[in-house]
């Protein structure tokens, strides 16, 4: 039977494959177990952010030697996912998302349900396709497809659905018009927005959280009303495609791990993160003791600055700062809050959260070893 692992690793910079060297030379778990890979890096979150595809990059390049396979090879099997911005406290790491098949024990039932992990890529997209429902359409079809190869036939059991999408450069907008398309924008940091926007959409489309006639070209990225309570995306120049991880208890599978979520209705909805370590069997009146902190083994979070630039009535200047990007501003501020609850700062925490939660607010996640058994 299947059994979710997760390791959680710092990294010193954004090649640092070490700890995941050492984890694998040490037999915790086996390179061909891997299935996804988080992290977060400590460049700009924006276009220019190289630290992204620098992790990628030397991520490939170890499992491609411990696997015996090519760079291409890695890349067709185990989703990457590096989320540039470790603004404030944050700290860069990764997060090992491995699937291993055990023995149930002789005269044992059937399992319960623990974490389950299913991955699915889509195909490469056109730079025409960034942004638009094709887009969307493409995601929603890679949610299920994980959904299938993770167990997860209820979408309610699903807790979070991380996305990484390509954006627009320049390059990428000129070889799109030399063959005669049109982009969705011109403007590269927007086709961030959009992109995120888009696979957020595809999202909801798959878990049902977004009807199918409330969707065009139109209302990504401008929608606010239309969201999923479970997408995280994040964008980056480092792909072509878009790469989905699903998480969520399934029946079937073992092990002591196990999900929660809530969708924090702002950037400082402490008692959304608080309610979902109570679904896990921890809870505080403050922060979390250490010994309750071990038991966390990911956070996982969006982050993005309100709209109209207030956060319950109070004027908040993260959209009108021309030094700093209002999605670094959002990532420090969610990833000090979630921080002061956990008691520790290697949070994953992603910045842009278009049709990820209401505006202003987002999904958080947390899987946690738990004691007993946790209800559906």
């Amino acid at each position: 039977m299947p059994e979710c692992l997760v390791f959680r690793l710092p990294t010193r910079h954004p090649s640092d494959v070490s700890g995941l060297t050492a984890l694998i030379d040490a037999g915790h778990v086996e390179a061909a177990e891997i299935l996804a890979v988080f992290g977060k890096t400590e460049g700009n979150g924006c276009v220019n952010d190289f630290s992204r595809p620098l992790a990628v990059t030397a991520l490939e390049a170890m499992l491609a030697e411990r696997l015996g396979c090519t760079r291409e090879a890695v890349a067709a099997r185990v989703a990457l996912v590096m989320s540039g911005g470790t603004e404030g406290g944050l700290s860069p790491h990764l997060l090992v998302v491995a699937r291993r098949e055990t023995e149930q024990a002789e005269g044992a039932g059937p399992p319960a349900g623990a974490l389950a992990v299913g991955t699915a890529f889509t195909p490469e997209f056109g730079p025409e396709e960034i942004g638009r429902m094709a887009q969307v359409r493409a995601t929603a079809g890679a949610v299920r497809r994980a959904m299938d190869a993770a167990g997860l036939t209820d979408p309610s059991d699903v807790h979070f659905v991380q996305v990484k999408c390509p954006l627009l450069t320049s390059a990428r907008i000129g070889e799109a018009e030399a063959r005669g398309h049109t982009v969705a924008t011109h403007d590269t940091y927007a086709s961030m927005g959009l992109s995120r926007g888009a696979s957020a959409l595809g999202i909801g489309l798959a878990l049902g959280e977004i009807a199918p006639a409330g969707i065009d070209d139109s209302a990504i990225g401008r929608r606010s009303d239309l969201y999923s309570g479970r997408a995280s995306t994040s964008a980056g120049i480092e792909l072509m495609r878009n790469e989905v991880i699903v998480l969520g208890n399934a029946p079937g599978w073992s092990g002591p791990l196990r999900i929660a979520h809530r969708v924090m209705r702002d950037g400082i909805d402490l008692s959304a993160i608080r309610e979902a370590l109570a679904d896990l069997g921890l809870s505080a009146p403050g922060q979390l003791a250490p010994e309750q902190a071990r038991r966390v083994l990911a956070v996982l979070a969006k982050a993005e600055p309100t709209r109209d630039g207030r956060i319950r009535g109070l004027r908040h200047i993260m959209s009108d700062d021309s030094d700093i990007n209002a999605t670094r501003h959002a990532r420090a501020l969610v990833g000090g809050v979630a921080a002061a609850a956990i008691g520790r700062t290697d949070l994953f925490v992603s910045g842009g959260a278009e049709h990820q939660g209401p505006d202003g607010g987002g999904p958080v996640a947390i899987i946690a070893h738990v004691v007993t058994q946790i209800g559906a």
